[in-house]
């Protein structure tokens, strides 16, 4: 599977900026004294020093299970694109227009009342539509039907870049269809998933009910669903097996693939996708591939029905009546990860129309809100961030002659993505209509699989986003040797063209630094320069670099999240390398772009403990405990806290800007700090 890294999938917190003036040319120093808690102390919880008062200000409110600095940002966003949203909503547009299809699906949406009266309605033709299958053959060329639609089950098919052949896109099939998402859920006996198996156990039948089915089905179903589930999850491979992408990475021919599972109709199957001139096909995990044709051979096909059923009800629910919406908001938001409540209307409405028209949407936001100047800045940012993590590289003791030089010939060739992309998507023949919200999201799906469909067998476009503009994140792609940065994130508390070096690089600088070290991971690092998933380094080298990511492994295995629950280090290491090696990257841009003009201390604070509270900052966040162990279990992140806490004890200079010794709880001897980039 590609393996896209992302600054943020979970979500964190903190300070919507600053406004203590600094000396330095009018700049501020972007830190604002009231979100530090100066009752605890830097070197026994930096989290708490840097972040505590932004917390007690920002106590957690029932609309959220978590709340911090990317929801800060992402809800500002959302606000602006709300006014562009509606300004189109409430307007006569043109019909096919961009301008139409964002104000009908904002509307509809909307349409509550519409919403209630359609009822289950929606999807009425489509559960007549399972019932009119009469054997399992017919599966083969249906389940691609139900997928282009957004209803998932069994396995997944999608089109991406072939990691070993990276300006190619290939047709690859992973594991899928567990409606919980995590296999942990389905198996782990402790207290907390049990509970929350049980509460997925019931809420099956609830849904069933509500859309119509009687007790018996509800519960008959229920139990079909759990001993579906169940056979895949334990078929599927953990998070942790999932960072190997040498043994995710299974290409065939589709004559083997019918050898190897000679009961699945591939003909049948890939014809129904409109790939029936596919040649080859990349099987990530051949394990659940394996279990998902056991089962499709085998369940009797009453049961098969009503699993699917399940699966369209699942997909479904939050486009249709406020009852099946709120009953599927209770397990998956208020069950699992402890929000109390849902958004407004408005908020999710907002959200969808981004979804579905994300870069439409996204040009009206950029032109608004994203001014040219913070690209610029953006820019030189970058580019001495490479240069310092040039000189990282180059000054490793560990890393031999000839390793070296293939980095730094990677490094060289990122490329670099800033702000909103060059071509805009074509939306034209995306229809949205006023027939019902769930069949405008089905056409979407339909919209968007036809897209990715059309790449299998074709070039790569390395002009391609995998994010929108207002998105508030930024992504390494090893198979493109990529880093972008939305515009959405280039704002405030991550970027501040007001705030002076100190604070910048101390917080996108860092974005930055991560997103470069994704490229040199225990992932990135096996995708070479061209993105393909080849071995570039010497034995001795790898090795070294194994024996000193273990140190993080064994480190952030040792952090205790919950009571008897410990954190993830094999799971999280990617990250936890990239949040530590954008540490010490941008710390030494820092240090380069202000050797010539040192900035000065501001209300007691140097620059460079600025910079580090800047860091912190962005990792502020108060979230349920019901959240922190769903992330612990489903997320490449560590929590936030440890991203601070686990991550400042393994910088050197962290130490000297805060005067940490080993009287500090939080100080960790030299020898036993990670040194990897």
């Amino acid at each position: 599977m590609n393996a896209k890294q992302t600054l943020s999938v979970a979500a964190l917190c903190l300070t919507m900026a600053a406004c203590n003036t600094g000396k330095d040319g009018g700049q501020t120093m972007g830190i604002d004294l009231a979100n530090l808690d100066t009752t605890a102390l830097p070197g026994t919880d930096f989290y708490q020093y840097a972040c505590g008062g932004w917390m007690k200000a920002h106590p957690l409110t029932d609309e959220y299970s978590q709340y911090g600095s990317f929801t800060v940002l992402a809800e500002n966003n959302r606000t602006q694109m709300q006014g562009l949203i509606e300004e189109l909503a409430k307007a006569e547009n043109q019909p096919g227009s961009i301008a139409q299809k964002v104000g009908d699906l904002y509307n509809i949406a909307m349409d509550s009342v519409k919403l209630n009266a359609d009822g289950v309605k929606p999807i009425q033709p489509e559960i007549e539509e399972i019932n009119a299958l009469t054997d399992k053959s017919q599966l083969y060329a249906f389940l691609p039907s139900l997928a282009q639609r957004g209803i998932g089950g069994y396995l997944g098919l999608y089109v991406g870049a072939d990691e070993k052949n990276a300006g190619m896109n290939a047709v690859q099939i992973g594991q899928s269809g567990l409606s919980m998402g995590e296999r942990d859920y389905y198996l782990a006996e402790d207290e907390a998933t049990t509970k929350i198996r049980e509460a997925f156990k019931a809420h099956v039948v609830k849904m069933m009910q509500l859309a119509g089915y009687d007790d018996a089905t509800a519960t008959r179903t229920r139990d079909i669903v759990m001993d579906v589930e169940t056979r895949l999850a334990k078929a599927f491979r953990s998070r942790v097996e999932l960072r190997d992408p040498q043994a995710n990475y299974n290409k065939m021919t589709v004559d083997q693939l019918k050898e190897q599972y000679p009961t699945f109709n591939w003909d049948a199957y890939l014809g129904a996708f409109g790939l029936q001139d596919t040649k080859e096909v990349i099987v990530g995990q051949p394990a659940s591939l394996a279990e998902a044709a056991k089962i499709l051979d085998t369940l009797p096909l009453d049961q098969q029905k009503l699993y699917l059923q399940w699966k369209l009800v699942d997909a479904s629910a939050s486009c249709l009546s406020d009852a099946l919406n709120e009953q599927n908001f209770d397990f998956y938001s208020r069950t699992m990860s402890g929000q109390k409540e849902q958004q407004p209307r408005w908020k999710r409405a907002v959200s969808t129309v981004s979804g579905v028209l994300g870069e439409a949407v996204g040009q009206m936001y950029v032109e608004k809100y994203f001014p040219a100047a913070a690209k610029e800045r953006m820019v030189a940012l970058v580019k001495n961030l490479q240069t310092a993590l040039g000189e990282r590289i180059q000054a490793l003791e560990w890393m031999g002659d000839s390793t070296k030089a293939k980095a730094l010939e990677k490094l060289s060739t990122f490329r670099v993505k800033i702000g909103y992309p060059d071509k805009w998507k074509d939306y034209s023949d995306l229809d949205i209509k006023t027939d019902s919200y769930w069949a405008n999201i089905e056409r979407a799906s339909q919209w968007a699989y036809k897209e990715m469909l059309a790449k299998a067998g074709k070039p790569v476009d390395p002009e391609e986003w995998f994010m929108t503009p207002q998105t508030v994140n930024a992504y390494y792609n090893p198979t493109t040797n990529e880093i972008c940065f939305p515009a959405g994130i280039l704002q405030p508390p991550f970027f501040d063209m007001q705030a002076d070096d100190a604070f910048n690089y101390g917080a996108i600088g860092v974005v930055i630094g991560h997103e470069m070290t994704h490229g040199f991971d225990d992932q990135g690092r096996q995708y070479d320069k061209d993105g393909n998933l080849r071995d570039w380094w010497t034995a001795e080298d790898a090795e070294r670099f194994n024996q000193r990511a273990q140190v993080m492994v064994n480190f952030f295995d040792s952090i205790q999240v919950a009571p008897g629950v410990h954190a993830n280090g094999r799971q999280t290491l990617g990250e936890n390398i990239a949040d530590y090696g954008g540490l010490q990257v941008a710390y030494q841009a820092y240090k380069n772009a202000t050797k010539d003009q040192p900035l000065p201390t501001v209300d007691g604070l140097t620059p460079e403990q600025r910079f580090f509270l800047a860091y912190a900052g962005l990792w502020a966040s108060n979230s349920t405990p019901e959240y922190d162990l769903y992330l612990t279990k489903v997320d490449v992140h560590s929590i936030g806290r440890w991203r601070v806490n686990g991550a400042l004890p393994q910088i050197d200079a962290w130490y000297e800007a805060f005067g940490i010794t080993e009287q500090d709880p939080m100080f960790l001897p030299k020898e036993e700090r990670v040194s990897i980039w």
